[in-house]
């Protein structure tokens, strides 16, 4: 995931960094916002300014960023920390925000809190293929923060996360620090937050609140996650770290093969010869998706109790035999992706991904050993199991 470019922010404008540099945020307990949503106009704007608004000039170099309150200051968390609130949903299309501004302001905020410890809740809801920032931006963004930002950020709550948000922190795990990684943390309902921060203090969008409440009315009464749950309760709807067989009960058509797996090979398969499981984008992405989905199965695909007898793997006639030894369902989506990547080693002379390649990139997430490890003594004999299933597929599952 190693990616290189030139950086998108250039903090060398001086008038408008002068400019940030005087912007004073006041928090929320002593605004009045507008409805959400709405906008004020510039003379609005101007007849409200003063030293304790919110509410910047229309002529201030910052106010087209600032109306749409993305960012908000809301008092102090449960243990005195600073809260800054980022609200996706608040977000315009990407042709009408600059950016580039977006980020300087969000500094800007910080600045002013950054020297004490602080928290940020990031509403991820309402982030839409029309309004959400380029995948370059998001990683300058983090790169563009330096250790001052990153040390006294205590936590980074990341509110109704959705399969995308989690899959791009994945993609981004290699540059994001150890350290910055263990902030992060994953909140489904808002009444989470309690621990955190008194809700009543934040000035949520009316369509977070909306949406939680869907999610809410969505479980079952048995399920309703108490005010404040120690930990967060899975939704209806999850597919990562779920058994096989319970998705399987979910599939409306008792498919044996998961709904992610079909998705994620079903788009792999239309890009054709161009399949290349090592580049970026989409490909790359669904590729991660799959990868990662096999990885957080609380059982392997080839199953624990093979382990074994895969890690001593030696004669491929007895590969057949361990193969349908499998439960039916860990057979059928075994099958379904040997088949696929089958496909696209068809295709190595175009995309580079031989047998043995192919291996490499998916032994480790077909079989780990109980204690979730992979020792350097069982990576080569899966692999070496993984090349011969997919050397053999016709024979295996004939």
């Amino acid at each position: 995931c190693a990616m290189s470019s030139e950086l998108l922010v250039d903090v060398g404008d001086d008038s408008a960094t002068a400019q940030l540099g005087q912007l004073k945020l006041t928090t929320i307990e002593d605004q009045q916002w507008p409805a959400d949503e709405s906008y004020l106009s510039k003379s609005d704007v101007s007849q409200q300014f003063d030293a304790s608004s919110p509410h910047l000039p229309w002529d201030h170099p910052f106010y087209d960023i600032a109306r749409h309150q993305i960012i908000e200051v809301a008092g102090d968390d449960n243990f005195g920390r600073k809260v800054i609130v980022f609200n996706a949903c608040r977000m315009p299309p990407q042709h009408q925000l600059d950016h580039h501004k977006l980020l300087m302001y969000l500094k800007g905020t910080l600045d002013q809190y950054v020297e004490s410890d602080y928290t940020l809740i990031y509403f991820h809801h309402g982030l839409t293929s029309e309004n959400k920032p380029s995948l370059s931006w998001v990683r300058d963004a983090y790169r563009e923060f330096d250790r001052k930002y990153k040390k006294n950020i205590k936590a980074l709550y990341i509110v109704h996360p959705t399969m995308f948000i989690k899959t791009l922190l994945i993609l981004f795990k290699p540059i994001i620090s150890f350290k910055f990684g263990r902030k992060i943390n994953y909140v489904s309902y808002l009444s989470e937050l309690e621990d955190v921060v008194k809700c009543d203090q934040l000035v949520i969008p009316s369509r977070v609140r909306e949406y939680d409440n869907k999610l809410r009315a969505s479980l079952k009464p048995t399920t309703q996650p108490p005010m404040s749950p120690p930990h967060s309760p899975p939704l209806p709807s999850q597919v990562f770290g779920v058994p096989l067989t319970l998705l399987r009960q979910r599939d409306p058509d008792g498919d044996p093969v998961p709904v992610v797996m079909r998705d994620t090979v079903g788009f792999l398969s239309e890009q054709g010869a161009t399949v290349n499981l090592r580049e970026m984008e989409d490909v790359h992405l669904a590729a991660v998706i799959l990868k990662t989905f096999l990885r957080e199965l609380p059982e392997p695909l080839l199953t624990y109790q093979l382990y074994n007898d895969i890690v001593n793997f030696a004669c491929k006639y007895v590969m057949k035999t361990l193969v349908e030894s499998l439960p039916e369902e860990n057979y059928a989506s075994l099958r379904y992706l040997i088949t696929f990547l089958a496909q696209v080693s068809a295709n190595s002379e175009v995309n580079k991904m031989t047998n043995s390649n192919l291996a490499v990139v998916f032994g480790p997430n077909l079989l780990w050993g109980r204690d979730n490890a992979m020792s350097l003594s069982a990576i080569g004999p899966i692999n070496n199991f993984t090349r011969t299933l997919l050397d053999q597929q016709h024979l295996v599952f004939a």
